[in-house]
């Protein structure tokens, strides 16, 4: 890409896909029972993430919906990117890192000199607009008199075990009700009827939050849910951002243009105007329904639990909607590349707490927060634990199973080099911990839900004071000047 670009809607989106050759169009009808997770799976399983793909006929229970479903579209390196409207996703890492160093500007010079690191500030703040693309055709639930409802839409079963539909790829909008901030996240979504869902939100989550402050009030909790349009708001609502951030705010700036907010119809809540699907209601104090089994992100299916129900008072979208998903499974998967993308953004905040880190990595075998690897300049003993401690107190970063810490020469991204050093430089009772912390409630591992212990290893050569005294060998390497000379015959 030569320059930057945002995108005013999914097809927008998709259509920059297909130029670039990394969309695939299915025209034949393919059922969204199991049938389109198949194709998605062996795609996304393909050298590096395969192509996205867009069904022009998704059929449920054997009718083909008027609506388009497209998949893995953030599932590789460069359509990650492209998401974002840029080269590389390090772009916004490096704006990100020099927006947290620099200083308020003080004036208009301070100004300009933040525009010219491609930081304008100014798009951070979201837009009110009367008028939205997700208005174009409105539905309301009170009479349901366009006889429409939620199997309208082409909604996944996903997995044969599964309990039923999912919506995989919402994203959620809440607000506290004492202070009004807003929040984003992603939370699936089964489908129960035609006008109601689950609404999958664990305790440690802030939507979780907001319902306890509602349900403590005993007033219904307003909920919108987003489907669609620019693909940054997917991103923003899945971002390890520090609470109390508003992920509309991250939105505007990640992609250099406020986001266009516009009123629901029957909740007070605001949405991106740019949406595909708008889909409003409410979630009643107390009110709970199994929900699951669903194949998850674990490469195992969840079992069953209680969770709120989501009451639909009417959906939006645009006359030519498309509807987006995702599906979770065995990695990889196309999770893997957005959340390998809110590492990489994100890694400037994590180094403002711990400058010693060099990098991070989450590898796709640990199906996102289980296995981290993390180097640092060491320079003091034991330090490799403040990190591993420290990292555990970070938001999302509690899930974290396990953790190895290895030396700044070592690459994190090559897991082959990180379990080198973790099986050459540890001795296992001196350089491992063990500690409690709340679990992901999708673990089934633990003994009891949410509650589980941790791991940490440190892979660091060993300083004095570690109690280590036999003197710390040199890794093996060949002489610069001999592997200059070697260059040659492989020219």
């Amino acid at each position: 890409m030569a320059c930057f670009m945002s995108h005013s809607s999914l097809s927008h989106f998709l259509k920059k896909l297909e130029e670039a050759g990394e969309l695939r169009r299915i025209k034949s009808p393919v059922a969204t029972e199991l049938q389109i997770t198949e194709l998605a799976d062996r795609e996304m399983k393909s050298p590096g993430g395969g192509k996205a793909l867009l069904f022009e006929q998704p059929t449920v229970d054997g009718t083909v919906s008027k609506f388009p479903l497209a998949i893995n579209t953030m599932g590789s390196r460069c359509r990650m990117a492209m998401a974002l409207g840029r080269e590389s996703v390090d772009d916004l890492a490096k704006q990100l890192e020099f927006l947290m160093k620099a200083k308020p500007p003080q004036s208009f010079r301070d100004g300009v000199t933040l525009l010219r690191q491609g930081i304008d500030l100014l798009h951070a703040r979201p837009r009110m607009v009367k008028d939205a693309p997700c208005h174009e055709v409105i539905h309301y639930f009170d009479n349901n008199k366009n006889n429409f409802s939620l199997h309208d839409l082409p909604i996944l079963k996903c997995w044969p075990q599964d309990g039923g539909r999912f919506i995989t790829l919402p994203t959620v909008y809440t607000k506290d009700p004492d202070t009004g901030v807003r929040n984003v996240g992603m939370y699936r979504m089964q489908v129960y009827d035609s006008a109601t869902t689950g609404m999958h939100w664990q305790i440690h989550k802030v939507g979780a939050r907001h319902g306890k402050r509602y349900y403590e009030r005993g007033e219904p909790m307003p909920v919108a849910v987003a489907l669609g349009g620019d693909p940054v708001l997917t991103l923003a609502a899945t971002a390890p951002l520090p609470d109390g951030i508003d992920e509309i705010l991250f939105a505007g700036f990640a992609r250099k243009r406020s986001v266009d907010l516009v009123k629901c119809l029957t909740v007070p809540l605001e949405v991106p105007a740019e949406s595909d699907f708008i889909i409003e209601g409410f979630v009643h104090p107390g009110e709970t329904r199994p929900e699951g089994p669903f194949g998850d992100h674990t490469g195992f299916y969840t079992p069953v639990d209680h969770y709120p129900v989501f009451h639909v008072t009417a959906i939006t979208h645009r006359r030519e909607a498309i509807y987006p998903a995702t599906i979770v499974g065995v990695p990889p998967m196309e999770d893997f590349y957005i959340g390998e993308a809110s590492v990489r953004i994100f890694l400037p905040i994590f180094k403002m707490n711990f400058p010693e880190i060099v990098d991070m990595a989450l590898p796709a075998e640990g199906v996102f927060h289980n296995l981290v690897f993390v180097s640092i300049r060491k320079q003091y003993p034991w330090q490799a634990f403040k990190i591993m401690h420290g990292l555990w107190g970070m938001g999302q970063m509690m899930f974290s199973k396990y953790i190895i810490i290895v030396d700044e020469d070592c690459d994190v991204q090559n897991t082959s080099e990180v379990l080198f050093r973790l099986c050459a430089n540890t001795d296992p009772q001196r350089d491992s911990t063990i500690t409690k912390n709340p679990s992901d409630s999708l673990d089934h591992a633990p003994t009891l839900a949410n509650m589980g212990s941790h791991m940490g290893f440190d892979a660091t050569r060993k300083l004095p004071g570690e109690g280590y005294t036999r003197g710390w060998p040199d890794l093996v390497k060949m002489d610069p000047a001999i592997k200059q000379w070697a260059d040659q015959f492989v020219r």
